[in-house]
């Protein structure tokens, strides 16, 4: 892995401090479980191969007690059945949203997801896909991370 190209977080503190109060009231105040919290963040991360954030949600995850089997699986969740029915379509908006150019996001997802989540929870979990996104794609064209998984 290649040094940053830019100390972003010197050179925009503000805006990286705004970047994580969005973050504490998603992780602290957003009225979803931590645990799919990490999920979801580890299945963009894995998507965008941003190499860093992949290693900090897999730890988190296995801070939180998630198997390894669990943490290892999230990547093929379709076929596995490790995961809840809230978890696979909060893994499945987490694609759709991250490939939002893809077919934007189906109506069928989106329907899963409210068959899971409240209204306000589907607003949140919408909010720690795009944050989540936000951080790879920081990371990975200032920070100078590879773009491999």
């Amino acid at each position: 892995m290649s040094e940053g190209r830019l100390d972003y977080v010197k050179l925009a503190p503000e805006g990286l401090a705004k970047m994580r109060e969005l973050e504490h009231y998603l992780n602290a105040d957003a009225g979803l479980e931590r645990v799919l919290t990490e999920l979801v963040k580890l299945q963009a991360s894995l998507m965008n191969g941003c190499e860093s954030c992949i290693k900090l949600h897999t730890g988190e995850l296995r801070k939180m007690g998630e198997s390894e089997e669990r943490i290892a699986e999230v990547p093929e969740w379709r076929n596995s059945a490790l995961y809840t029915q809230r978890e696979r379509a909060a893994l499945a908006w987490t694609e759709a949203v991250t490939n939002i150019q893809d077919g934007h996001a189906p109506d069928v997802l989106y329907e899963a997801v409210r068959a899971n989540f409240s209204e306000v929870e589907t607003v949140n979990l919408t909010l720690v896909i795009t944050t989540i996104n936000a951080w790879n794609r920081i990371a990975i064209a200032l920070g100078g991370h590879s773009g491999n998984r």
